[in-house]
């Protein structure tokens, strides 16, 4: 039963990026009448059509629109289930990594080049879907660590302090905070912390802003279209030192806490441990 809604979600999310039942049935490597039996099953289960079909082609149709994200996020849990069981059964113990911001990324990287040094070679996964809960992640064990800026309240789980994330405000062209005209802030929208301290040195009311919530996207876009914003310093430190970024003079560092979130009964428990000496590490602290 399982298998067969598993198939269905797949079918569903084949057709979606494929345009058409057809495309989508060669890319499953099923034929058509095997697409579209799948998909009659779901949307009888469902009790409403996922799809509209016209000249243009196939579409979603507004329920079919609102179950994408659970289809998607169905595939995601089912690809970390059977993931783990393939590992257990053949000895092996995954881990999985996540981060709450995008600019953790690059420290996913790290830590997973840290840990294969440190321990040789040990399966893990990286997840970069930043849309994702971490803290139910971690306790619904979807996620063994999750890098993250704020803790869950009421939670039973383990938050280990990390050396936190310098930001520093940087523009395309030399300016000096309070004198000079400010140019079109550039928003990463980090959490409520760095927004309360954003609010102590550019009140909202004082810049013009856009929003990018990834933080490699928000620096391409700085230096390609101009602006300003707060980036992690060690992101910036080579754009810095070859003057095509520059300090915005008078302005504060941002700190982000980051913590190391985890079950404390997991049972991978000294695999993590190891990734928190790894975090520390590769964060010099």
């Amino acid at each position: 039963m399982i298998a067969m809604q598993i198939s269905a979600f797949k079918t569903f999310l084949a057709i979606e990026t494929a345009g058409s039942f057809h495309a989508a049935a060669r890319a499953l490597n099923v034929t058509q009448t095997t697409v579209s039996a799948r998909i009659k099953a779901l949307e009888a289960a469902l009790g409403t059509p996922l799809f509209e079909r016209g000249p243009g082609g196939t579409r979603l149709s507004m329920a079919g629109r609102q179950f994408l994200p659970y289809a998607e996020q169905m595939m995601r849990t089912w690809e970390f289930v059977s993931g783990d069981l393939k590992a257990s059964l053949a000895g092996q113990v995954p881990l999985r990594l996540g981060a709450q911001l995008s600019v953790w990324d690059p420290l996913l990287v790290d830590v997973a080049v840290w840990l294969e040094e440190v321990q040789g070679t040990v399966p893990f996964t990286l997840n970069y879907d930043h849309t994702m809960n971490m803290g139910e992640a971690v306790a619904r064990r979807l996620l063994d660590v999750a890098i993250v800026n704020e803790v869950p309240p009421g939670t039973r789980l383990t938050a280990q302090e990390l050396p936190p994330e310098r930001l520093v405000l940087v523009a395309d062209r030399p300016l000096r905070l309070g004198q000079d005209a400010l140019p079109l802030f550039i928003n990463l929208e980090f959490g409520a912390e760095y927004d309360a301290q954003l609010h102590d040195v550019l009140p909202a009311r004082r810049r013009q802003h856009i929003v990018l919530g990834n933080a490699l996207m928000g620096l391409r876009y700085l230096q390609g279209r101009g602006g300003m914003g707060y980036f992690p310093a060690c992101m910036v430190a080579e754009a810095l030192a070859a003057g095509a970024l520059h300090l915005v003079q008078g302005a504060p560092e941002i700190h982000l806490s980051c913590r190391a979130l985890h079950l404390p009964d997991n049972p991978a428990l000294e695999h993590i441990r190891q990734v928190v000496r790894g975090l520390h590490e590769v964060r010099g602290g």
